[in-house]
């Protein structure tokens, strides 16, 4: 019988600082925990051309393959390695290339959009929700997109008004309601992320060892 996992969701909108805080509660648990991105689900197109895919809303959840990383959750959970695919921002593509990784006692999940699926969130066994203010996730975003996925300015601003903006305000701030903890600032709050280290420990203390000899 495979060892229990914990899991546990980082939600939030862009440039929230959840994957600041995603990648901080890896480092804490390091080797024994295993980081998703939910980004790396975005469905490929690769029947488009690059002019039409960087016209896609990227921020509705059926831009995800969600039911993709269900089935990995659920693989992981019951101790077999899955591979995750790699998505390519700067191509809006997925690589061609997978990313093999095998189960640990905790697995995050980080994500705009992972509390907005019922089915992804039933498998999460803490569910946080970084809150951070819009002015400052925009900055954010713009230095990010600028300088490391490889877009221009321009483009960056009429993608955040065209759809980032209205699909928060639609389907990421709501999913708040489903979180367990809002977490303000996310990686960049201390004293929430000494809380949630503290408390995710004193889960995975609490997770049982599985019987020797169990099928």
């Amino acid at each position: 019988m495979a060892k229990p996992v914990l899991t546990v969701g980082v939600a939030g909108g862009t440039g929230s600082g959840k994957s600041t805080l995603a990648r901080r509660i890896a480092q804490a648990f390091a080797p024994g925990c295993l980081l998703i991105c939910h980004d790396d689900y975005y469905i490929s197109h690769d029947e488009l051309p690059y002019e039409e895919r960087a016209r896609l809303n990227y921020d509705h959840p059926s831009a995800l393959d969600t039911a993709l990383l269900i089935r990995h959750l659920d693989a992981l959970r019951a101790g077999r390695p899955v591979e995750v695919p790699v998505y390519d921002f700067s191509r809006h593509l997925r690589a061609a290339q997978c990313r093999r990784v095998e189960p640990a006692d905790l697995v995050l999940v980080e994500g705009m959009l992972i509390l907005e699926s019922e089915p992804l969130r039933s498998r999460l066994d803490l569910k946080l929700f970084v809150d951070t203010d819009d002015d400052i996730r925009f900055i954010r975003r713009l230095e990010r997109d600028v300088n490391s996925r490889g877009r221009d300015m321009d483009s960056v601003i009429a993608q955040y008004l065209a759809t980032v903006k209205p699909m928060h305000e639609r389907f990421v701030y709501p999913s708040r309601r489903w979180a367990d903890l809002i977490v303000p600032e996310g990686g960049y709050n201390e004293a929430a992320l000494s809380i949630i280290i503290g408390s995710i420990r004193q889960r995975l203390a609490q997770i049982p060892s599985p019987v020797h000899g169990e099928e």
